[in-house]
């Protein structure tokens, strides 16, 4: 494993922005070359260019990533290509979630319904409507929620407007299994605050087929998914995993919440400015996964990673490790035996997209950190040495997309060690919530470019 020490920042770097007046990309270094290349894409020309030819078959994606920071581009890369896997994590045990796998059991859902309704069909008013059905979150006082959730699960609720009768149908038989489940365990009081309505009929259809799969794929049904783009929960199980992490210090945190944002003991997280009286002990050292399955303590397990997205790994043409939670949103789908030794062997591009903020599993790390940590995941360096590999960064990234502005140090010097040549700064826009983000149709050009779109 290479240092991950801090190294300098990008605007103490002497680097030359390649010129994108046309978004055409510049030729790549020869072999022998070991300067960085370095290229800035930029929302204000492509409104100036002409629309590109429709390409006769567009490019295929596999991005990895967690339910919440890469939703805001979606929308955008549909535009450029629907032939993307969505490669989610089963792990989330925050908010309503958490709830839900707290009564009834099974892998989390949060994530992959989030990115499911951000792939749903906006074309027509009834698309629009079960949308809008399954996008809505009861209120979060517990009996106003409870109250509203049965007007829903009844058929009276104005959610239902404009939901033809076989959609209507075919949803509200999903809720009404799932609070039947909840009725049959009268020794759990389900609280339904700030419940999310798809993640209560996800849940049922899962119960219901007994395979996450059959759910994923009825939800897409309904919600009229493009029948290219893919939600792969890394993982296809019916058991309930817990996500762990181990410090470097020793120290060990169970559960994915309470790895990256802690909760005052409500459904709602800490609030921002109090993250930093949060901070984690030491660095993180790596993930694993944790269940009860056969015991009644927690212990821990290594489940296999979902064929689907092993076969998609092997024919895509770029695979992309999103922004979000480092350690909680992209590495526990790196993990898994199989994922690494493809990745290593694929030669197409391998993006990561560096985040614009620090977080609460960041604190203090530099783009050579984040690097670090993907190639020991995705090496299991700290897992079991019998299935550990020792494959160099650039077998797993060969390109860097940073925010213009974004918080966290370009360490050139550290990445060239690594063997990461390839850097994209590319624009961005400051959300008030989370600070310096993507600007999203620099972010899916810059894509297109890389791809020789």
């Amino acid at each position: 494993m290479a240092d991950c020490c801090l190294g300098p920042s990008l605007c103490n770097n002497k680097l030359l922005h390649w010129p994108t007046t046309h978004f055409a990309p510049p030729p790549p270094p020869p072999s022998s070359s070991r300067s960085l290349w370095v290229s800035m894409a930029s929302p204000r020309s492509q409104h100036s260019t002409p629309a590109p030819e429709p390409r006769p078959t567009r490019p295929s994606l596999l991005v990895f990533s967690g339910g919440t920071a890469f939703n805001g581009v979606v929308e955008e890369l549909k535009r450029l290509t629907t032939r993307v896997a969505h490669v989610l994590p089963v792990s989330d045990d925050g908010g309503s979630t958490a709830e839900i796998v707290r009564v009834l059991g099974g892998p989390a859902v949060g994530d992959i319904r989030s990115r499911c309704l951000r792939l749903s069909d906006q074309s027509t008013s009834e698309a629009l409507s079960v949308r809008r059905l399954l996008g809505h979150r009861l209120p979060l006082d517990p009996k106003r929620a409870k109250s509203e959730w049965y007007d829903v699960v009844e058929g009276d609720h104005s959610l239902w407007d404009g939901v033809s009768r076989p959609y209507r149908e075919t949803i509200r038989a999903f809720l009404v299994y799932f609070q039947n489940e909840i009725l049959r365990r009268p020794n759990e009081s389900f609280c339904f605050s700030n419940g999310s309505i798809g993640n209560f009929f996800f849940a049922g259809a899962r119960i219901f087929f007994q395979s996450l799969d059959a759910a994923i794929f009825l939800f897409s049904r309904v919600s009229e998914i493009p029948s290219e783009s893919l939600v792969l929960p890394v993982i296809s199980t019916n058991d309930r995993l817990t996500l762990g992490c181990e410090l470097l210090d020793g120290t060990v945190i169970r559960g994915q919440n309470e790895i990256s944002h802690p909760t005052t003991g409500t459904m709602e997280p800490v609030k921002k400015e109090c993250s930093s009286s949060l901070a984690l002990p030491s660095r993180i050292k790596r993930v694993f996964y944790l269940s009860r399955e056969g015991t009644n303590s927690l212990h821990e397990v290594y489940p296999s990673a979902n064929p689907a997205v092993l076969d998609q790994l092997r024919s895509v043409d770029c695979i992309v490790y999103a922004m979000g939670s480092l350690f909680t949103s992209i590495c526990p789908s790196l993990v898994l035996l199989g994922i690494g030794e493809i990745i290593s062997s694929r030669t197409c591009p391998k993006v990561l997209l560096m985040n614009g903020s620090y977080d609460r599993e960041t604190s203090g790390f530099s783009a050579s950190c984040f690097v670090t940590a993907i190639t020991d995941a995705l090496n299991r360096t700290y897992g079991n040495s019998n299935n550990s590999l020792e494959n160099l960064p650039s077998q797993y990234i060969n390109t860097l997309f940073v925010p213009k502005d974004g918080a966290i140090p370009v360490d050139i010097e550290n990445l060239a060690a690594h063997g990461i040549l390839k850097v994209v700064v590319v624009d961005s826009i400051h959300d008030p919530k989370v600070g310096v983000v993507y600007d999203p149709k620099s972010l899916i050009q810059a894509l297109a470019n890389l791809m020789g779109g």
